[in-house]
């Protein structure tokens, strides 16, 4: 299959300027009759919406939670990245695309980054004059931090909560364009599939989850902006709503799906602390700005911290990385963790801890100084461990948390799917096979506020505005489609709950195909899957409410979890090679660092689904004009 990435001609650092000074445009007057529908409200939904409803088209906007103001972007603490070098520190727009290439292990295609580098810098200015609460200096400038991966302060934040800033925002300009008439919201609504009509996404069919009826909505393109599919592995930091179904109903549909099993574990999680546990929680990577991380040097220790002399201590990130310390990147920095808790050195009751200490921080700046920077994030902490992080050590431990791969777009956004187009999370572009901190903010606003508006009516020009499929069959299809799988589901009759197997299917993901991962273990990841998936179909218990249905949602939600989660093992089990997050044991170097086999598996690996509900592999070769692939060296 021959794909076509869209790429524009020219220097790298001209092919976005070359694309927005030739691209065709929709006339003003001919904009508000094209109705685009985006699916999702958070960061990249949001601002999407914003943008479009803003230059004149209409919108129609749908939401999973009561208000966008939900969104799971909110959880994003730390910050956002832009190349503006206001500390002076020697950072520039190619600084920053050279770190996320090298970041995400060279599987990441270059013009796509690279725009995303330069649309870093116009990102701030806009969030600054929407009045985003961006901290600021002594001196009133907007003020910078360290994030892994970089020798450079190019995180602008704002203390602990820069995800919701940024997001309200956004939904501020969504509100804007929902009172002048230009956005219709639809809110409570779940997209359970896509409208096909001779090969172009038209629609889509969405639930409503209060009243369980079943809708289907018309348009001249789809977006989905959907976020990430990592409660695959039941525990993860995402909120509980966050699901793949929209994703999987597009690869259903037609759309490739790009690098699934490029999933990303998060170094600075709140340990698990039961069997009941539902979600994980998430603390800062801004955090090793300040904090050290340590354990023991001996084995079984399980004295108090502060007990524990410094000869004692093991700063192992700084002992490993010396160059970057405890600001090595996501991938490094968890699977360190993961050794020295494997070989007997953890903290905490489990053994599965690390500590994120304070006390030097501290005692250098002030209590007030870390409490300005950090303070909320300390709050939360102690309400949930009941410790003080200010006088004992946070622990910490890796936890699923973000998804690299995600639906294959081309340099427009648009998928394989003439006229649907995936931004943010939902899709594959920007991060390769490991994601540097600060950037999903970065791309999830530089996708919708900057890159959409500008690629879509390339697509649309092409499309009669007088084309109305409201009333073609495959929309009438679609629906039946959607009505007979949710009767279908409801009327299975077992015994088990939804949550029963979510946790089974967790157990499965994170014991073969998390943090590391081999041949052996993941085979038996796809055949422990296909037992899981026939016993769901055969005991999984939903009651029969017509409306209000919390238990058919969920149900849902697993049942494609149990199908996508052999798509992930697969594309791991085929990837045989270790780069970024993904780490396969049999592939790694003699300091055991993953080891990248370029001649074979330079490329984005795509999934495309089949009649007979299979999957075809394909690729899309990466070529490197700019970042040539090295080591991949933080030492």
């Amino acid at each position: 299959m021959k794909l076509n990435a869209k790429i524009p001609p020219g220097p790298l650092k001209d092919k976005w300027d070359h694309y927005c000074a030739n691209t065709r445009l929709v006339s003003p007057k001919n904009k508000q009759k094209y109705r685009v529908l985006v699916v999702g409200s958070g960061l990249a939904g949001a601002s999407a919406a914003a943008s479009l409803a803003e230059l004149g088209f209409a919108v129609s906007c749908f939401c999973l939670q009561d208000s966008p103001r939900r969104a799971h972007s909110i959880a994003a603490q730390g910050g956002i990245n832009a190349a503006k070098n206001y500390c002076n520190d020697g950072d520039n727009v190619y600084r920053l695309f050279y770190d996320t290439i090298k970041g995400g292990d060279f599987r990441s295609r270059e013009a796509n980054v690279y725009r995303l580098a330069q649309l870093s810098l116009p990102i701030i200015d806009h969030c600054v004059a929407q009045g985003i609460p961006f901290a600021r200096d002594y001196g009133g400038m907007l003020d910078n931090r360290s994030f892994g991966g970089a020798l450079v302060s190019r995180t602008f934040y704002a203390r602990g909560q820069t995800g919701q800033q940024l997001l309200l925002g956004a939904y501020g300009a969504l509100s804007r364009q929902i009172g002048q008439g230009r956005v219709d919201m639809y809110t409570n609504c779940e997209m359970q599939d896509l409208i096909v009509v001779d090969g172009q996404a038209r629609g889509i069919v969405v639930r409503n989850l209060l009243t369980g009826d079943v809708d289907a909505h018309t348009g001249h393109a789809v977006v989905l902006a959907t976020g990430g599919y990592a409660p695959v592995f039941y525990l993860s930091t995402n909120g509980l709503g966050c699901n793949v179904t929209a994703s999987y109903r597009a690869y259903q549909r037609g759309a490739d799906f790009a690098n699934p099993c490029f999933t990303q574990i998060h170094p600075t999680c709140i340990p698990v602390s039961g069997e009941g546990q539902s979600k994980l929680t998430l603390m800062s990577e801004s955090l090793r700005n300040d904090g050290r991380v340590w354990v023991p040097k001996e084995k079984g220790v399980t004295r108090q911290p502060g007990s524990i002399p410094q000869g004692e201590r093991d700063y192992y990130l700084e002992r490993r990385y010396p160059r970057y310390g405890n600001l090595a990147p996501r991938d490094i920095a968890s699977r360190a963790a993961k050794q020295v808790c494997d070989e007997g050195r953890g903290v905490g009751d489990s053994g599965r801890g690390v500590y994120l200490d304070f006390a030097d921080a501290i005692a250098s700046f002030g209590r007030k100084t870390i409490s300005s920077r950090y303070g909320n994030l300390f709050e939360m902490y102690e309400r949930i461990t009941g410790e003080d992080p200010y006088h004992t050590p946070m622990r910490i431990y890796p936890a699923a948390h973000y998804t690299m791969g995600g639906l294959w777009v081309d340099y427009e956004l648009m998928s394989t799917v003439p006229g649907l187009f995936v931004l943010g999370e939902a899709n594959f572009s920007d991060h390769g096979a490991n994601r540097l901190g600060a950037s999903a903010l970065m791309q999830a606003l530089s996708d919708g506020y900057f890159v959409l508006p500008a690629t879509i009516g390339n697509y649309l020009t092409d499309l009669p505005a007088d084309d109305n499929v409201q009333d073609a069959p495959q929309v009438k299809q679609t629906r039946q489609d959607v009505c007979e799988r949710l009767q279908w589901i409801s009327q299975v009759g077992g015994k088990r709950s939804p949550t029963w197997f979510h946790k089974k299917l967790g157990e499965i993901m994170w014991n073969f195909c998390g943090m590391s991962r081999q041949e052996k273990g993941l085979k038996q990841a796809l055949s422990d899957l296909s037992a899981l998936q026939e016993e769901f179909w055969k005991d999984v218990y939903v009651p029969h409410e017509t409306g209000f249905n919390p238990t058919l949602d969920k149900a849902c939600r697993v049942a494609d979890f149990l199908q996508f989660a052999q798509i992930i093992c697969l594309d791991a089990l085929h990837r045989e090679e270790s780069c970024g997050a993904h780490f396969r044991s049999e592939f790694q170097t003699e300091q055991g660092e993953a080891a990248r086999q370029d001649a074979a598996f330079s490329h984005v690996a795509l999934w495309r689904f089949q009649q007979d509900q299979t999957a075809k592999r394909y690729t899309e070769e990466l070529v490197f004009e700019e970042a040539q692939p090295t080591e991949r060296s933080y030492k």
